[in-house]
């Protein structure tokens, strides 16, 4: 790609995102600002033409397409910082759920402004990148940048009043699954003499094989259960127990993380408009 990128944050998403762009882009298109200079500064060690910058603007101003990569409640100060620097094409891409679409255009009226959620399992290419646009982003826009999110994974655009419950199921889910398994883990050990680590790898080897089942082998949710849990076995058994008693969990979960996602939603935009 000849186009110039910037990233304005080097926390964990920043930092991914670099590593992704730099496998197939030359490090002097790249441009780099964060809030800790001196951290950054230190990059140069491998990436000598790595353009890292004091200033946020001055990585606005230079590149075709800005990944900003902070807190929500940062990304109004930082569209103040370099709007006034950046060239009126540049594409914004926002990682962020808490600031509309609409609150970044008051900040950056007529700019191309996309806002993505990509998720840690990018860092292996198996993100499910979620992305919505505003009116300015052109079909040309948004197939430039699936080109740069595809370097770690897929990606799905979705209304961005769906971005609360996408993130539930893509972004947030390795938690949750880590979640369950850890708890499985855990009651595991009570039945066996087997050590943590043997059971965690036989757990992790088998949640891996049954992904490819439903990915290469296209195979439902139903289809794996109906293989496995036959009629009077053992299998069926254990499926009876979760069919059972998850659907109150997991009803619960999404309760609560919808919830709590709305709260910490309304209290940053209040936030952003209070300060406009």
């Amino acid at each position: 790609m000849k186009k110039k990128i910037g990233i304005i944050g080097y926390g964990s998403m920043g930092k991914m995102i670099f590593s992704k762009i730099i496998e197939t882009m030359h490090e002097s298109g790249i441009f780099l600002s964060d809030i800790y200079y001196d951290q950054v500064k230190n990059l140069h060690g491998s990436y000598p033409e790595l353009n890292i910058c004091r200033k946020n603007s001055d990585v606005a101003k230079n590149v075709d397409i800005l990944f900003i990569c902070v807190k929500p409640l940062d990304i109004k100060t930082v569209l103040s910082e370099i709007f006034e620097e950046m060239s009126s094409n540049c594409h914004i891409v926002a990682l962020n759920y808490g600031i509309l679409i609409s609150q970044m255009e008051q900040k950056c009226p007529g700019r191309k402004i996309t806002k993505i959620i990509p998720g840690i399992t990018g860092e292996v290419n198996c993100s499910v990148t979620l992305m919505c646009c505003n009116s300015h982003v052109k079909t040309e826009d948004t197939d430039e940048l699936k080109t740069l999110l595809e370097q770690f994974g897929t990606v799905v655009e979705i209304p961005e009043s769906e971005i609360g419950m996408g993130s539930e199921l893509t972004a947030c889910m390795p938690g949750f699954i880590g979640a369950i398994f850890k708890v499985i883990t855990d009651e595991a050990k009570r039945h066996t003499t087997m050590t943590p680590e043997s059971i965690i790898k036989m757990i992790a080897q088998t949640i891996y094989g049954t992904g490819k089942l439903f990915l290469e082998k296209e195979m439902t949710f139903d289809q794996i259960v109906t293989r496995v849990a036959t009629k009077g076995g053992i299998t069926e058994e254990g499926t009876k127990v979760i069919e059972t008693k998850m659907p109150e969990i997991i009803n619960e979960l999404f309760e609560k993380t919808l919830d709590k996602r709305k709260i910490i939603t309304e209290k940053a935009q209040k936030e952003f408009d209070a300060a406009n």
